[in-house]
């Protein structure tokens, strides 16, 4: 089989696991829905959050800006790790103590005004569009590339199949299926590392191998 088969295959798959979790974890109440309950592992959380980090702006547009530009691009990769430090120790706890969903729910309630409320849902309306603005654009290059195909095409192809997960089994489905995706990186992550490790230093564990060089 030639390699756009086995691309075919290998994405089937993973889509296949994705849509088979969301449907498994499917949200039966408002509730469930929003914050899945508070039912999810701290561990699980931990897991989503790196699949999280580690999405199409970390796998292709970082490791690209620092490849590109060198150290000095290093400052990016430090401050979109440390703003998701920030997020999940200053923000995320008082969430779930508030008992709200939202930021902007957190942020009106907590300053009673709606004026706090307001500008917190524009801050999350810009930040949420830079943001899947990247990520959408990241899922069209590599469809584009896999399957050879349009960006655009990638793009709507790849929102499909998110809106559908993310709709059907809200915050629990995204949840495990942002587990399954941190397996999927993870390994994307380090196989590379170990064999260029390995054959670069004669180490398997990077960390060791380039220490020491």
């Amino acid at each position: 089989m030639d390699q756009t088969v086995w691309n075919f295959i290998f994405i089937g798959i993973t889509f296949g696991v994705y849509i088979g979790i969301a449907i498994w974890s499917r949200a039966g109440s408002t509730k469930e829905y929003y914050t899945a309950s508070g039912g999810v592992s701290p561990f699980a959380n931990g897991m989503a959050t790196a699949a999280d980090w580690m999405s199409a702006a970390t796998f292709i547009s970082m490791a690209g800006g620092i490849a590109a530009a060198g150290y000095g691009a290093s400052k990016f990769l430090m401050g979109w790790t440390g703003g998701f430090v920030l997020l999940t120790t200053l923000m995320v706890p008082y969430l779930r103590k508030f008992g709200k969903a939202t930021v902007p729910d957190f942020i009106g309630d907590r300053f009673y005004s709606n004026g706090a409320r307001l500008v917190a849902v524009i801050c999350a309306i810009f930040i949420c569009m830079t943001y899947i603005m990247g990520q959408m654009r990241g899922v069209g290059i590599v469809f584009s590339r896999l399957f050879d195909i349009e960006i655009w095409m990638g793009v709507l192809i790849g929102g499909g199949i998110v809106f559908f997960y993310a709709g059907l089994g809200g915050m629990k489905g995204i949840t495990y299926t942002q587990v399954a995706q941190y397996c999927v990186l993870i390994f994307a992550f380090l196989i590379p590392a170990i064999f260029i490790s390995f054959l670069s230093t004669g180490w398997v564990i990077p960390q060791i191998g380039f220490g020491s060089s």
